[in-house]
């Protein structure tokens, strides 16, 4: 009940900040808006308010927002055509479409200052405990574990984990006495720091280095913070995200992250509930960061997404006149299929992990 129910709240929020941009930018430019719908296909709880109706539909697993005027093809009476979308100006019909996946870049922004402003700025304090231990590497043979908390290292007295890191990497091999308190011991082992591979948060190699394999312990602290400090904080780790998303794109266009760890729906429901299940902070971070990855995917120019719409506004700014509406049509229905193949795939890795797991 805990996946399903943080599957909905997440999906829920960010299908309804997306669809919102839409919305709000397409009423600000007087564009009729025929019905705001939460999921696709038969309708499941309705009212109409003015000349909008407002749905939530079976499938979950996004929205849309109807304009008039929105397909080509469609006949418009004449009273909507100064409304109708396809009547506004490219610029007009450029910023409603790129509304959605702006919105959920805005969205994590205020939501990560949000809980800046409440819980304070996250910060690891001064520790040189052992948080983790590498089942193969040097530590591990010597002896070392997780709890322990280093002191020494050569007769060095250690107060950080970074006066760790600094005498590893630079022992070029050369064995470590090591003196760690473990409960109410004192214990000193000998260490040999192992030449390996340095690799980057995608696995690729960046170098090599010495390691004894072990990790410091991650107990974040909050430290009080102004809402100037809060607000500097979500700025920064939004756009950290979309950095990492889209490198993460990048370095999966390039095959450095194997398609198979492309995830759908049930991925999502799986973390949503794992996060929620770990406490709120960890449900809103993952909350901003999927929110994220929604509107930059969505800025990809794939036809039927919403960067493919842009691509195609943007080409109409520079020839001055739009596309052919057959072109428009056969562009559509490759994006369609090439969305839905995407999909497919997800599922099946979705059920592959579920399988072998």
């Amino acid at each position: 009940m805990t996946t399903l129910f943080a599957f909905i709240v997440v999906l829920g929020i960010l299908i309804f900040v997306h669809e919102f941009g839409h919305f709000i930018i397409a009423k600000l430019f007087n564009v009729k808006v025929v019905k705001f719908s939460l999921g696709f296909g038969p309708a499941m709880f309705g009212k109409k308010l003015g000349e909008t109706e407002y749905v939530i539909s079976a499938f979950p697993l996004g929205g849309f927002v109807k304009m008039t005027g929105e397909n080509p093809q469609e006949e418009l009476d004449p009273a909507d055509e100064k409304r109708a979308f396809s009547h506004k100006p490219v610029w007009q019909r450029f910023l409603i479409v790129f509304a959605g996946p702006a919105s959920n870049l805005i969205f994590t922004f205020f939501l990560l200052s949000m809980v800046f402003v409440v819980v304070g700025l996250p910060i690891l304090g001064p520790s040189s405990m052992i948080g983790s231990v590498s089942e193969e590497g040097a530590g591990a043979k010597a002896g070392l574990a997780v709890g322990d908390v280093i002191t020494e290292i050569n007769g060095q007295q250690i107060e950080d984990w970074s006066e760790v890191y600094h005498l590893v990497t630079e022992s070029a091999g050369e064995t470590l006495a090591i003196t760690v308190q473990r409960n109410s011991e004192e214990l000193t082992m000998q260490a040999s720091p192992e030449k390996v591979d340095v690799k980057n948060e995608f696995g690729e190699v960046t170098g090599q280095g010495y390691r004894l394999g072990i990790g410091r312990d991650m107990n974040v602290e909050f430290e009080p913070a102004t809402v100037v400090q809060a607000i500097g904080a979500g700025f920064s780790q939004t756009t950290n995200m979309i950095s990492k998303t889209v490198l993460g794109i990048w370095k999966m266009i390039q095959r450095v992250i194997p398609a198979s760890e492309i995830g759908g729906p049930i991925l999502i429901a799986q973390i949503a509930g794992q996060q929620l299940q770990s406490g709120w902070l960890d449900f809103f971070y993952f909350m901003g960061f999927l929110s994220v990855n929604l509107g930059i995917l969505n800025l990809l120019p794939i036809p039927v997404l919403d960067g493919g719409h842009l691509t195609l506004f943007s080409i109409e700014a520079i020839r001055r006149k739009p596309m052919t509406r057959e072109l428009q049509e056969k562009l559509q229905m490759l994006g369609l299929v090439l969305l839905v193949s995407l999909m497919a795939f997800a599922f099946y890795n979705d059920i592959v992990r579920m399988i072998t797991s």
